[in-house]
């Protein structure tokens, strides 16, 4: 078929049909009827795809994954490495295009622009096709070919991994100045978008007082200086910018482009007059122009364009890695550190070790003792497993916990895992009073998202959310919990009345030091909680089946009380995010007989349900665990089986409404405990159990009936019907004491 090269994948260009003598040029000579047509276009090349580490930057090139290669293959760098930046370079000249470097507000003291190198080439066909050779190579990176000279900086830079940048000659006025940007101004970039600058952008320049701003520097240019099809001289840039400048622009303007890449990890100080020269041959031999003699290469002043020597001590490399020290003794090391790049010199007992300009990663020795390893081999490092010491495993706690969750996995509930990071907006969603201590929560200085920079203070915070994920996805019948560490900061450090001291790296920090840095560190409970949503019960032929409630989530919280062997008190409560009406306070007995509350349970209120968009009627708990566990006893004693039959009692109490049922069944419990003495068989109740409520006649209004089974039994006699009726009239005693309870029907 007869095609263009967009219809056959192979570009953009859609003009006319491919004609292999124009596309190939001189190769196209030997061309016979029936050759494969793939392996003439360049389309059975193999390529290889690199992921490339922040650290490596030069790997980002040809030059750099070559030297790479080498060092793989085991391969001799001085007879195997053949550096394409090799290259004559005529000296700088005072004819060149000048050039003017004005960084007023260098970051971190480092000068935007350390140098800069300007070639020009004239009367050269800029804006014609690339050779086919070139436009393939480009594509085969992942880039698009646009014009020559475009694709001949792209190329280079691909090549040797130093940016470069094309203006049109012609629309230059003046020298090209290097400054910040100043605060309002504004530039169009070849995107075609107007960005508002930052007074920290560096930027690229030109006119007699450096008024106009033609680009982002090592980010993008200007679209005022780009080359079009009326240029016919070009100027070539190569430059070093500085990596954090470069970096912040980049982000700032979320431009991730190509340049920007190479720049932030650190260019090689020593290439820019090299690549100015190979793109300036391209650009003639492929653009019929005339390179000018003149060139010009700035240097900033006390700009350090070789990295610092590096002290390394012999020995380093053999003690941090384990190798043996007669493999990576004093000549192995030089050795390997050659095959980098590095100069060495010896200097006593350490080596003085000066990096290659294109390394500007190894600045310490351990960055010294990583390329040693790594070239020697990994595999030579020695596997020794430390011994375990006897006699240690898991600490009661964590023995706990995983009692905790294998009972709640047990009950049919299913443990997630959330970021422990929320907003401040998701205490307003919870309902949370302006004076609630949970609405202190610690911001993080670097958080992983500007939209959640607090760290919870409550484990259903973020809990809620993976409810809310999974029934937006069709899992409308949940039941999750989550184990979690919450973070309860001191009110006063977070408004920063008492600031955690910051030591300096120069001494030990003194004892006072550290604990003041002890206090600043907020305390860090590990919370439960669960969530439960839909059914708890499926319908079938069995029945309807049945919505989770507030007693699930009750019964929820009680498994993890009965899986430490301690036994919850329950209260009524009004606590957000919960339904102030059907939310029970979760408590645990003490000595003094005060209750501690260790958490809360129930339903939610009907408008978090509705700020956080999840389904209707949803119940929740959260526990303290740690303070659960702490409780729990460390011994359980086995329990004591009564070979005697029980003895069963039924009880129905007429009580106000406002009584809660739980405060009538401990009213009988301990009425039933001060009669067991009198009976004289030991602890006798085995439950106390309400199985009914009832209001109506002839139970009087604003009151209910509630019906209790109490469960008696002895460890060494059948119990008679008088023991059984002594507790029975023991309990109900109680109770009227305490809550006016009346046995209906009396």
């Amino acid at each position: 078929m007869i095609c263009s090269a967009r219809e056959l994948g192979l570009g953009e260009d859609h003009d006319g049909i491919i004609v292999l003598q124009r596309l190939l040029g001189a190769g196209a000579s030997a061309l016979e009827p029936g050759q494969d047509a793939l392996a003439l276009l360049g389309l059975t090349e193999e390529v290889v795809e690199v992921n490339v580490t922040p650290d490596r930057g030069y790997c980002f090139s040809v030059r750099g994954l070559a030297r790479e290669y080498v060092h793989g293959a085991g391969l001799d760098v001085a007879t195997a490495f053949r550096d394409p930046a090799d290259v004559e370079v005529p000296a700088p000249t005072s004819g060149g295009h000048p050039v003017e470097l004005r960084d007023e507000a260098p970051v971190h003291g480092a000068p935007g622009c350390t140098r800069f190198v300007t070639r020009v080439v004239r009367g050269v066909d800029a804006s014609g096709p690339s050779p086919y050779w070139l436009q393939r190579r480009l594509q085969q990176a992942g880039m698009r070919p646009i014009s020559l000279a475009v694709d001949v900086t792209n190329h280079v830079m691909l090549e040797l991994g130093q940016p470069l940048h094309a203006y049109d000659l012609a629309t230059l006025d003046g020298p090209l100045v290097v400054r910040r940007a100043r605060a309002g101004e504004r530039m169009a970039t070849l995107d075609g978008v107007v960005r508002t600058l930052d007074p920290e952008d560096l930027l690229i320049a030109d006119g007699p007082a450096g008024e106009r701003a033609i680009g982002i520097a090592g980010v993008m240019g200007g679209r005022e200086t780009e080359v079009s099809a009326s240029t016919q001289d070009v100027l070539v840039e190569a430059a070093r910018f500085d990596p954090v400048t470069i970096a912040r622009s980049a982000r700032r303007h979320k431009l991730p482009s190509e340049a920007s890449k190479r720049f932030e990890r650190g260019v090689d100080t020593a290439l820019q007059a090299a690549a100015a020269e190979l793109a300036v041959r391209l650009l003639v031999e492929h653009g019929g122009g005339t390179a000018d003699p003149a060139a010009t290469d700035v240097v900033a002043p006390g700009a350090v364009l070789e990295p610092a020597a590096v002290s390394l001590p012999v020995g380093l490399a053999a003690r941090l890695s384990g190798v043996p020290a007669d493999q990576l003794g004093s000549r192995r090391v030089v050795e390997l550190l050659e095959q980098v790049g590095c100069r060495v010199e010896e200097a006593g007992d350490d080596l003085a070790v000066h990096p290659p300009t294109w390394r500007p990663d190894l600045v310490q020795p351990v960055d010294l003792v990583e390329e040693v390893v790594r070239l020697h081999g990994y595999e030579a490092i020695p596997s020794e497993l430390p011994p375990a010491p006897p006699g240690r495993g898991l600490t009661a706690a964590q023995r706990a916990r995983r009692r905790v969750s294998d009972a709640l996995a047990a009950a049919g509930l299913v443990e997630v895992r959330s970021y422990p990071f929320t907003s401040a907006g998701r205490s307003d969603q919870l309902g949370l009073p302006a004076d609630d201590p949970r609405r202190v929560a610690l911001r993080l200085a670097n958080p992983l998202s500007e939209e959640q920079p607090l760290l919870r203070t409550s484990v259903l915070a973020t809990l809620l959310d993976v409810l809310r994920r999974n029934t937006s996805r069709g899992a409308a019948d949940a039941a999750l919990f989550e184990l979690g560490s919450v973070t309860l900061p001191d009110p006063e450090v977070v408004a920063g009345q008492r600031p955690a001291p910051r030591p300096g790296v120069d001494h030990r920090p003194s004892a006072a030091e550290l604990e003041a840095l002890q206090a600043a560190v907020p305390h860090q409970p590990v919370h439960l909680a669960g969530v439960l949503s839909g059914r708890v019960e499926r319908e079938g032929w069995w029945g309807p089946g049945r919505a989770a409630d507030v007693h699930d989530a009750v019964a929820a919280a009680q498994v993890v009380a009965g899986a430490l062997r301690l036994e919850l008190e329950l209260s009524n409560d009004a606590v957000a995010p919960w339904h102030p009406g059907r939310c029970a306070r979760l408590s645990l007995p003490t000595e003094d007989g005060t209750p501690v509350t260790v958490g809360h349970a129930g339903e939610l209120h009907p408008a978090v349900v509705t700020a956080l968009e999840l389904p209707a009627r949803t119940c929740a708990f959260e526990l303290d665990l740690d303070a659960l566990v702490a409780a729990a006893p460390d011994l359980v004693p086995a329990p004591r089986l009564s070979a005697f039959p029980p003895s069963k009692e039924d009880v129905a109490l007429v009580v106000e409404s406002s009584v809660p049922a739980e405060s009538v069944r401990q009213a009988l419990l301990a009425g039933a405990a001060s009669a067991e003495e009198g009976v004289g068989a030991g602890s006798l109740v085995e439950e106390v159990r309400l199985f009914d409520v009832y209001t109506g006649a002839p139970v009087p209004e604003g009151h209910r009936s509630l019906a209790f089974s109490l469960r008696l039994r002895a460890q060494g006699r059948t119990l008679t019907a008088a023991d059984a009726a002594a507790v029975r009239e023991a309990a109900v005693a109680e109770a009227a004491r305490r809550h006016g309870a009346v046995l209906r029907g009396a």
